[in-house]
C-alpha cells in the first residue's frame, strides 16, 4: 500500500512538471491564454481533425478580441498570438534581435546538412550573415535578368491549353500550377529544362511531390518529433525531409556546379547567382531604377556585416528551400487568384482588359517593365494574398530574456525566456474588419494608389515582416503575374460543376488546400 502510494504522488509530480505547470505559464503573468488539452496544447484541435487550418487560425485570432494578445501553447511550448500591429512592429522589427529565430525544425548538420543549412533554418549570426550574402541575388536587378526565363515557362504552360482541342478545357489548379512552378524552379534554380505537362513523370516533378507531402502519419509523427525531441532524430540518423529526395537534390546540384566551373558554364539563373557568392563576385543592385515587382514586396533589413564563404552544400540547401517555397506556396497563390477571378467575372473582365491592352502596346512580347506597370494585375495579386495567404502565421523565437513592457493600465510585464515565441496570425489580422471593411469580399480596389496608403501599417504582410521575412517575395509575384497574364490572354477562367462556391476546408490536411482541390475551367477568348 505503502509503494502504491509512492507511485501515486511521483506520477502527479510528474504530470504536473511536464503536462500541468506548463500551461499555467501565460495565465501567471496575467495574458488571456486559451484552454489547453495535455501534451497537444492548442494543436488538439487541427491534430485530432476538429478544425481545419483556417478555422484554427481564426479561431486563435477571435479567442480574446478584446486584448492584443492570446496565449497559446504549441504541445507544450508557450507561444503569444499577437494581434496589435504596433505590438507587431516592436517585436518583429524594432525589437528583432531579441527574436531573430524561426521555430527549431533542425537537427544538426551532420545529420541533415541540406534542411539545416538552408536560410529558413539557420540561426543567429549565421543566418544573419547568409541572409545578407544572398539578398543581392534577390534584388529587383536580378529578377529583371531572370524575367525572360521564367516568361517562356509561362508562354510554354499557355501553349500547352492553346494546342487542345477543346472549348473548355477542365482541369484542377493545384495538379497543373505545381507543374509550372516546378519546371520554373528546375530552370531558374536548377538549370534544368523540364516539362511537367507533357512529361508528366519526370523524375524532378516526383521527387518535389515526395518533398512537399504534409500530409500523412509519418510526417505528422516527423514532425512532433522534430519539435519535442530532436535528439532523438539526431540517435537514429532521421532526417526532416523524406531521405531519397534529399539525395537527388543534391546530387543534381552538385553535378550542375561541377559542369558549369569545369565548363564554364553562365546561364543567368539562380545557381550562377549563388556561384557569383560562392566566388566572391558582387551581387549589389547594378540599377536603382528597375522596378520592383509589385505592392506585396518584401523590404530587405538586413545589412553585410562581414564576407563569408559558402560551399555547394549551402547552395544546395538555398536552392531547395526556394524549391519548397516555389513548388507549393507560389503555386498555392495562383490557385486562389484564379479561384477568385473565376467567381468573379466582372474583375476577371476588368484584368483582361489590361492585359489586352499591355499586350497591344507591347506588340505581343511585354518587357519586364511592360508587366510591372500593370497596375490592375497587382492590385488583384495583392488582393488575393490578402484574402489567402499562402503563409497564414508566422512565428519568432526569442532567443535572450525580453521584457514585454505594458502600455494600458489593465496590462501586466510579459516576460519572455530563451525558448518562448510569439506568432503573427497573418490569416486572422488579413480578415479583421477593423482594418479590411466586408473581408471576405475580394475587392481589389483596397489596393489601389489611391487606398493603399490609407491601409493600417503592420496589417498586411503575405511574405512575412521584418528582417525575417521572405526574401523570394519578388520572385514570386513576377511568376504569379506571367503566368496569369499569358493565361488569361488566351483564355477566361470559369466555375464548374465540381467548383465549390465558398470554399471548404479539409480538417484532415496540414497543407492550406480546400477540401477537392481547386476544379475550374478555361474557357477559349
Amino acid at each position: 500500500m505503502f509503494w502504491i502510494a509512492v507511485i501515486v504522488v511521483l506520477l502527479g509530480l510528474i504530470t504536473w512538471k511536464f503536462y500541468l505547470k506548463p500551461y499555467r505559464v501565460w495565465r501567471n503573468m496575467g495574458v488571456p491564454q486559451t484552454n489547453p488539452v495535455i501534451f497537444f496544447g492548442d494543436t488538439w484541435a487541427t491534430f485530432f481533425k476538429f478544425m481545419s487550418l483556417p478555422q484554427w487560425m481564426s479561431w486563435i485570432y477571435n479567442k480574446h478580441p478584446e486584448s492584443k494578445y492570446t496565449g497559446m501553447y504549441q504541445f507544450t511550448i508557450p507561444v503569444l498570438a499577437v494581434r496589435d500591429p504596433a505590438m507587431i512592429r516592436q517585436l518583429a522589427v524594432k525589437d528583432f534581435d531579441y527574436f531573430t529565430d524561426h521555430n527549431s525544425f533542425t537537427i544538426s548538420d551532420d545529420i541533415d546538412p541540406l534542411w539545416s543549412g538552408n536560410l529558413f533554418s539557420l540561426k543567429g549570426q549565421t543566418w544573419r550573415d547568409m541572409r545578407a550574402l544572398l539578398s543581392g541575388s534577390f534584388t529587383s536587378s536580378k529578377m529583371r535578368a531572370l524575367y525572360h526565363l521564367i516568361y517562356e515557362e509561362a508562354v510554354k504552360f499557355s501553349e500547352h491549353f492553346k494546342n487542345k482541342n477543346e472549348q473548355l478545357i477542365r482541369l484542377e489548379l493545384k495538379d497543373s500550377f505545381t507543374r509550372f512552378t516546378n519546371d520554373v524552379i528546375a530552370s531558374t534554380a536548377f538549370g534544368i529544362k523540364v516539362d511537367s505537362l507533357e512529361n508528366p513523370d519526370n523524375e524532378f516533378y516526383k521527387m518535389g511531390k515526395v518533398m512537399t507531402n504534409f500530409n500523412g502519419f509519418w510526417f505528422l509523427l516527423r514532425f512532433i518529433g522534430i519539435i519535442l525531441c530532436p535528439w532523438l532524430f539526431k540517435i537514429f540518423g532521421i532526417t526532416f525531409l523524406p531521405g531519397k529526395a534529399e539525395e537527388f537534390f543534391i546530387k543534381t546540384i552538385k553535378e550542375t556546379i561541377k559542369v558549369r566551373e569545369e565548363q564554364k558554364i553562365v546561364r543567368p539563373d539562380m545557381i550562377n547567382l549563388l556561384l557569383e557568392v560562392k566566388n566572391g563576385q558582387s551581387t549589389k543592385e547594378e540599377n536603382d531604377l528597375v522596378p520592383d515587382t509589385g505592392f506585396a514586396v518584401v523590404q530587405e533589413h538586413v545589412k553585410a556585416k562581414k564576407q563569408v564563404n559558402i560551399t555547394d552544400m549551402d547552395i544546395a540547401s538555398q536552392a531547395v528551400i526556394f524549391f519548397l517555397a516555389g513548388f507549393d506556396t507560389v503555386s498555392m497563390a495562383m490557385c486562389y487568384t484564379c479561384y477568385e477571378l473565376a467567381i468573379n467575372p466582372e474583375i476577371q473582365d476588368k484584368l483582361k482588359k489590361e492585359i489586352k491592352e499591355t499586350n497591344e502596346r507591347a506588340n505581343g512580347k511585354p518587357s519586364y517593365e511592360d508587366i510591372l506597370e500593370m497596375k490592375y494585375l497587382d492590385m488583384v495579386i495583392s488582393e488575393s494574398l490578402r484574402k489567402w495567404p499562402v503563409a497564414p502565421a508566422a512565428d519568432r523565437v526569442c532567443v535572450k530574456p525580453y521584457t514585454l513592457e505594458p502600455t494600458e493600465p489593465y496590462e501586466r510585464k510579459i516576460h519572455f525566456e530563451v525558448g518562448m515565441s510569439f506568432w503573427i496570425p497573418v490569416y486572422g489580422l488579413h480578415r479583421d474588419p477593423k482594418y479590411y471593411p466586408e473581408p471576405e469580399k475580394f475587392i481589389p480596389e483596397r489596393f489601389s494608389e489611391e487606398n493603399k496608403g490609407k491601409l493600417t501599417p503592420y496589417t498586411y504582410f503575405p511574405f512575412g515582416v521584418g528582417p525575417r521575412a521572405c526574401i523570394g517575395s519578388r520572385f514570386a509575384l513576377l511568376e504569379v503575374k506571367l503566368v496569369l497574364f499569358h493565361l488569361l490572354k488566351e483564355f477566361s477562367l470559369v466555375t464548374t460543376e465540381e467548383t465549390a462556391v465558398p470554399l471548404k476546408f479539409d480538417n484532415a490536411s496540414l497543407n492550406f488546400i480546400p477540401d477537392g482541390g481547386f476544379p475550374l475551367g478555361l474557357k477559349r477568348d
